[in-house]
């Protein structure tokens, strides 16, 4: 659980330390008022003091390479987990090889066991209302996710959402555990469109915005990892 101390923060408020990987709601919604006042490497730095296992997903999409310079300026190490549906464009491919190589990540990447070809042939990519595209969501993007939680028992995930994405999103708050009990953190989740593009610029970073997801295929829809 979330419990006080007698610290401080990095901007001189009181520290919280995680004691256990069980939350209550109290206990993180305090958390979390302590941590919006903090920039997205001191939030890092605060739960990487107190995590096990800590992992960061990517799905190299927009203003993807924000949260994962972040991370691995704090943690260089960490393992960074990419699903990959195999249904990306060649612009997010192409941006995906220059993070990795400019960044040295420690990548896994996970993969559904039909290819996209094999698809292509039987079945394509089924319409958003269907019962079709739930199973296709299920198999191309749940089950390597799944699969990924299973071999790396993370206590701690880090992830890119922000509050202004979806209107599920707009609930959470940059720490929140998810039905697994695993702790999940978003360090821009306030940030704007507009700060992330000065976060770029100041690190000198790529981005790319030609992105095609299958599982959602319209922007304010979840794919299903957060759900």
């Amino acid at each position: 659980m979330l419990m006080k101390d007698s610290g401080t923060s990095l901007n001189g408020n009181r520290t919280l330390s995680i004691k256990k990987p069980k939350f209550s709601g109290i206990e993180l919604e305090e958390a979390n008022k302590l941590l919006k006042d903090l920039e997205p490497m001191q939030i890092i730095e605060w739960v990487l003091e107190h995590a096990q296992k800590p992992i960061l997903t990517t799905n190299f999409g927009p203003y993807s390479a924000s949260l994962i310079h972040a991370v691995t300026r704090v943690k260089k190490d960490i393992n960074v987990i990419w699903c990959d549906t195999g249904y990306n464009t060649p612009h997010t491919y192409r941006f995906a090889k220059k993070i990795m190589d400019q960044l040295s990540l420690n990548m896994y990447i996970y993969s559904p066991k039909l290819t996209p070809g094999f698809r292509d042939v039987t079945m394509g990519i089924p319409s958003i209302d269907s019962d079709e595209h739930k199973t296709f969501t299920q198999e191309v993007k749940l089950e390597p996710f799944n699969r990924a939680l299973e071999e790396h028992q993370p206590d701690v995930w880090f992830s890119n959402l922000r509050k202004e994405q979806t209107a599920f999103r707009s609930g959470l708050d940059i720490l929140h555990v998810n039905g697994d009990g695993i702790l999940k953190v978003s360090p821009f989740f306030y940030f704007s469109e507009f700060e992330l593009d000065l976060y770029l610029k100041r690190f000198k970073l790529p981005n790319e915005k030609k992105y095609f997801d299958p599982t959602k295929m319209l922007q304010n829809r979840e794919c299903g990892l957060h759900l």
